[in-house]
C-alpha cells in the first residue's frame, strides 16, 4: 500500500484545545495533507450555538502574549479577542513578607501581558474555524491502540461502540495525560506529586481588578487571581487558582460560599476589597508530569500528554501551543523535502527544538514552587530580596516579563502563505 492509498495523513487523538489547534494549524500551513481528528464530541454546525453566553462558572485559561501572536497567525485572534480579558499588570507578592514586584504591559510596549479566556469560548472559536477546512472529524469516537506499518501507522478506533481502523502517516496523541492512551502506546511518564491540589473558581470582589493579575505566595501554597469578564471595562470578577493541601481542600469544600469567601479573604487579603461571591469550585491534584522521549516512528505526544505543569505561572497551555507550532513547522518542512511526516527525522527534530523550551518552562515553574514553599527564614529573606530586586534591576525584570509573556525562548513561526492569517478569519 502506498501513501496515497492511506485513509488519511495525520490522525489526531483528541479534539480539545490542543488537538483542535493542531488540526487548524495543519489546515492553514500544510493544506495538502489530510487530517482526521478522533474525538468524543461531534463537529457540526448544528452542534455549535450561534450566540455565546458567558457563564459565571466558566473555566478559563491564561493566554500569554506569545500565544496571542500564534492565534493571530492562525487567523483566530479576531474571534477569540471578543471575550478575552486583558492582563495589563501583574503583581507578585509573598504573603506576610516585604517582597513584591510588579509588571506593566506599557513598559514593554504591549497593550497586554496576556489574556484570560473561557475555555469554552476558545473551543467554539476553533470549531467554527475548522468548519471551513477539510479536516475530517470522527465522533463520538476514541483511539484505543496503534500498530506501526511500513507506510506509517494503523490506528484502532472505537466509534459508536463499533471498532474500525484508520491508516495514516502519523498519529499525534493530544487527549491529555489521563486518558491512558499514552501508556497503552508504551510511553513512560515521570510523575512527581506536589502533595497539593488546585481549587479553581470564579470570584467577585468589592473593588475592580483594574486588569491586574495577582500572584500571591503564601505559607500554604500559591494563589492567583486573574482578571475575568469584560474585555473592555475593568470589572469585579476574577478567576481564582488556589493551591491547597488534601486536608485544607476537604475543609474548604465543606464550607458554605460565605465561609469560603471569608477563608479566601484571610489568605489573599484586602487588595481587591471584600470577596462577595464564589462560584462553582473545581479541583484537581497537582503533579509535574513529563515524558523524556515524546516521539517514536509514526507517533508524537503533545500538550498534557507530553508534559503537565503546576499552574503557578500559567505556563501549561502556552507551552503546549508553542510545541504544536513547532510540530507543524517540522511537518511543513518534511512535506517540502518529500519525507513522510511520521518519519523519525521529522518527529525527532520537533522533539529537539521543543525540548529546550519545555525544560526551561518546567524549571521556571517548578523552581517557583520550591522557592516559595520554603518557610526557613534565610530562604524567605533571599526570595523577598529577589522580588524587590526584580523591580530594581531592569535586565532581571525584562527576563521575568518575557517568561510571563511567553516570549522568552525560541518563538516558532508558522510558515503561512500571504493570503492566510488574520484576514482568513474575516
Amino acid at each position: 500500500m502506498n501513501q496515497n492509498q492511506l485513509d488519511t495523513d495525520l490522525i489526531i487523538a483528541g479534539g480539545g484545545l490542543a488537538g483542535a489547534t493542531l488540526a487548524l494549524a495543519m489546515a492553514r500551513v500544510v493544506p495538502e495533507l489530510r487530517v482526521t481528528v478522533v474525538e468524543t464530541v461531534p463537529l457540526a454546525p448544528d452542534a455549535l450555538p450561534e450566540d455565546y453566553q458567558p457563564s459565571y462558572d466558566a473555566r478559563s485559561t491564561a493566554l500569554a502574549w506569545g500565544s496571542r501572536l500564534i492565534f493571530e497567525e492562525l487567523g483566530l485572534w479576531s474571534a477569540v479577542s471578543e471575550h478575552a480579558t486583558p492582563i495589563r499588570h501583574i503583581h507578585v507578592s509573598d504573603r506576610g513578607h516585604f517582597g513584591a514586584t510588579r509588571l506593566h504591559a506599557q513598559d514593554h510596549g504591549q497593550e497586554a501581558l496576556g489574556y484570560v479566556v473561557d475555555n469554552r469560548w476558545m473551543g467554539l472559536c476553533l470549531m467554527r474555524a475548522l468548519l471551513d477546512t477539510g479536516v475530517e472529524w470522527q465522533a463520538p469516537a476514541e483511539v484505543t491502540g496503534m500498530t506501526p506499518t511500513e507506510q506509517g501507522v494503523c490506528v484502532n478506533v472505537l466509534k459508536d461502540g463499533e471498532p474500525l481502523t484508520l491508516t495514516g502517516q502519523c498519529l499525534v496523541v493530544a487527549d491529555g495525560g489521563r486518558s491512558g492512551l499514552r501508556e497503552k502506546l508504551g510511553f513512560q511518564a515521570r510523575t512527581e506529586d506536589y502533595g497539593q491540589n488546585a481549587l479553581i473558581a470564579n470570584v467577585s470582589t468589592g473593588e475592580s481588578h483594574q486588569f491586574v493579575a495577582y500572584e500571591r505566595f503564601t505559607d500554604t501554597g500559591p494563589m492567583a487571581l486573574l482578571p475575568h469578564g469584560s474585555p473592555k471595562q475593568p470589572g469585579n470578577q476574577s478567576a481564582l487558582v488556589w493551591t491547597l493541601s488534601d486536608t485544607a481542600l476537604h475543609d474548604i469544600l465543606s464550607l458554605s460560599d460565605e465561609q469560603k469567601c471569608r477563608k479566601l479573604q484571610e489568605r489573599f487579603g484586602w487588595r481587591l476589597g471584600a470577596f462577595t461571591r464564589i462560584g462553582e469550585c473545581y479541583h484537581y491534584p497537582l503533579k509535574l508530569s513529563t515524558v523524556d522521549e515524546a516521539v517514536r516512528p509514526g507517533v508524537a505526544l503533545v500538550g498534557n500528554a507530553a508534559h503537565a505543569l503546576h499552574p503557578v505561572a500559567g505556563q501549561g497551555f502556552n507551552l503546549a501551543l508553542r510545541g504544536l507550532v513547532t510540530l507543524v513547522e517540522q511537518f511543513r518542512q518534511g512535506v517540502d523535502r518529500g519525507v513522510a511526516i511520521g518519519n523519525l527525522s521529522v518527529l525527532g527534530e520537533y522533539q529537539r527544538l521543543h525540548r529546550q523550551d519545555w525544560r526551561q518552562t518546567v524549571q521556571f515553574s517548578d523552581s517557583l514552587i520550591r522557592l516559595f514553599g520554603q518557610p526557613l527564614a534565610p530562604v524567605t529573606l533571599a526570595r523577598d530580596a529577589g522580588l524587590m530586586g526584580l523591580d530594581l534591576v531592569p535586565g532581571a525584570k525584562r527576563w521575568f516579563a518575557r517568561k510571563a509573556m511567553g516570549t522568552g525562548g525560541r518563538r516558532p513561526v508558522l510558515p503561512l502563505s500571504a493570503n492566510v492569517g488574520e484576514a482568513r478569519s474575516k
